[in-house]
């Protein structure tokens, strides 16, 4: 039960009016009343609830849209907390916003409650700013100048017109006194969303940084925030990752880089560099953050969250490292990896299938084991730090693959910033996971249209694909060759002989074109081709990637295997694939095509889907 459904039962407020046209009347605020399908008026709903239950004060001394003396005749404040019960003397002054306004616009609800509170007659102590999740509290008794803004934040409202807290949040809810406070907690999907992107608007702050650089800076911040939950504390104990009372944004800055110092020396794999955010700006970050918990928020939520967030940023210029969702889910059910199967993406992106692939394992453990069990924990957690690999030739990308995967609880320590063209020698010299011969399943959607030079990538001429060949088999090195192509062979010399397999998406003209034959006979000399899914046009284009593509499926041959005639291909061409040319969601074919996958494998006949 909520706060404010509490307050409803109590008979504080009731809600009434059809779905689209809903009222709330504040009862023991002189009845007032107001549009509650206003977003505005939601937020302000529930936290003038919270002020009743949370913060123990008194229903009849909260009141809603109060006049503001000498100040502009439609000037209100939105809530007001007084001291007495005739409601003479304020006590704090509350401003709301919707969730999600700008950075601009909450510093601009922060100048207008300040006004409200200390200038000519309302004189309160306190100020709250509320815009959703992000809050600042203010002190704004004579203690302080009438401009100050740093100084005088504090980490929470006072409770029943006490002192206030030192901090906001402590674990169990309670401080090492005894006294109520605040506990950091899981949140719903569209929560998670509105606070990511608040953090990157605040990050990016309409071109301060570029969006990669934003989110990277906000994938350290987020590691150091998953950090300080999992830190081991007592009941009672503040979280480190929150505003402090009567801290400035530098001394606050300071806390936060040296909790990510802390981390960053036991795990130096993940990120190498200092936070690089200005102190503000980082303040501003942490209370988007402050109240959520990352670790309890459920999976699913946190999956879902970062994908649609990633959705939006990675279209466009940034579109080759993203691949839709049911794409990426369609290919692991057709792979059906296994747990003790070494898996790689060696284009991993955003890390898209590593995630997909671990939390198909996770499901799986829930076939074998109970949830709540050490086994089921085990199962899924030593596949992904043991058995999930991928590589990411952009360093930026790289830390937003590593940083997915913390969210996701791990498996990023065997993700790697590399040219996953280059030497495989050197790759395991940077990790050792890295062989030939050495995966059972690879999942991928490599980079097309990007071309390797002969005069900048000196391996090019090592790759067979990255050579032309006389009619007495003479090799002659190639100027230059697509990346896509040459991934093939790459994915090839990864696999393990004979067992190992791969889902790839391709650009059809591989599989089409006359000039690209050379390369559809190595892939048949090389591999077993198992199946060949044809994608519509508009799969990739929400993208910006307009090239129409399909995802073939294929299984290394052993040493020895020479192709057969007979070996059958399953194809099929799905219409329907999730969503749409729009990016909106629709039916999908793909779990039905898995399905006659299955059949046709039992069957080992050719049929078309």
């Amino acid at each position: 039960m909520t706060y404010l459904d509490r307050a409803i039962k109590d008979g504080y407020a009731t809600i009434s009016g059809a779905e689209n046209k809903q009222k709330i009347i504040y009862v023991s605020s002189d009845n007032h009343s107001e549009n509650y399908n206003d977003p505005e008026e939601k937020v302000r709903a529930e936290f003038w609830a919270e002020l009743i239950y949370k913060y123990d004060y008194p229903a009849s001394r909260i009141k809603i849209e109060v006049t503001v003396p000498d100040r502009l005749p439609t000037d209100r404040a939105d809530i007001v907390v007084f001291k007495d019960d005739d409601c003479k003397r304020p006590y704090t002054v509350v401003e709301c916003k919707k969730d999600g306004v700008t950075d601009a616009e909450f510093a601009q609800a922060i100048e207008q409650g300040v006004g409200n509170a200390t200038w000519v007659k309302l004189r309160a102590e306190y100020v709250v700013i509320v815009a959703g999740g992000t809050r600042r509290v203010l002190d704004v008794s004579d203690k302080f100048g009438a401009m100050e803004r740093e100084k005088n934040i504090l980490a929470d409202l006072p409770k029943a017109y006490g002192k206030p807290q030192e901090f906001r949040f402590y674990k169990g809810g309670v401080t090492a006194k005894g006294e109520t406070a605040s506990d950091i907690s899981e949140v719903n999907r569209e929560d998670l969303i509105v606070a990511i992107k608040k953090c990157h608007q605040t990050l990016w702050g309409g071109g301060r940084m570029s969006p990669p650089t934003a989110f990277g800076e906000l994938c350290k911040i987020i590691f150091v925030k998953i950090s300080d939950e999992k830190k081991p504390r007592k009941k009672g104990e503040p979280y480190q990752f929150q505003i402090k009372t009567h801290e400035p944004s530098p001394k606050l800055a300071e806390r936060i880089e040296a909790l990510y110092d802390e981390q960053k020396k036991k795990d130096p794999e993940v990120f190498t560099e200092s936070i690089k955010v200005d102190d503000r700006v980082l303040r501003t970050v942490v209370s988007h953050l402050e109240a959520i918990n990352l670790n309890k928020t459920d999976l699913d939520v946190k999956g879902v969250a970062f994908e649609q967030f990633m959705d939006g940023f990675f279209k466009g210029d940034f579109g080759q490292y993203f691949t839709p969702r049911p794409i990426i889910e369609f290919a692991v059910k057709m792979m059906k990896p296994q747990n003790d199967w070494d898996v790689l993406d060696p284009s991993c992106g955003s890390g898209g299938f590593l995630l997909h692939t671990l939390d198909y394992m996770r499901r799986q453990a829930g076939e074998y084991f109970d949830a709540q069990s050490v086994d089921h924990y085990n199962y899924w957690h030593d596949f992904a730090a043991n058995h999930l690999y991928g590589i990411e030739i952009n360093d930026e990308i790289a830390r937003v693959a590593k940083m997915n995967m913390i969210v996701h609880d791990d498996g990023h320590t065997n993700v790697i910033s590399f040219d996953a063209l280059d030497s495989i020698d050197k790759m395991n010299a940077k990790n050792h996971g890295f062989k030939k011969d050495q995966f059972d399943l690879i999942l991928t959607n490599p980079p097309f249209g990007s071309v390797v030079n002969s005069a900048e990538k000196l391996y090019l001429s090592g790759y067979t694909l990255g050579n032309t060949y006389t009619a007495a088999g003479k090799a002659k090195p190639r100027k230059n060759q697509s990346s896509e192509i040459l991934f093939i062979e790459r994915i090839w010399e990864f696999l393990k002989p004979g067992t190992g397999k791969a889902a790839i998406v391709l650009p059809d003209g591989i599989l089409t074109n006359s000039s690209a034959q050379y390369v559809r006979d190595f892939i048949l000399e090389r591999f077993q081709l198992l199946a060949v899914i044809s994608m519509p046009q508009f799969a990739f284009a929400h993208f910006g990637a307009g090239v129409k593509a399909s995802v073939i499926f294929v299984r290394k041959r052993a040493a020895n295997e020479t192709p057969d005639e007979n070996e059958a291909i399953f194809m099929a061409a799905p219409e329907k694939i999730g969503y749409d040319a729009t990016g909106r969601e629709t039916d999908s074919e793909l779990d039905e095509i898995v399905a006659k996958y299955e059949e046709f494998q039992k069957d080992a006949t050719p049929f078309f889907a």
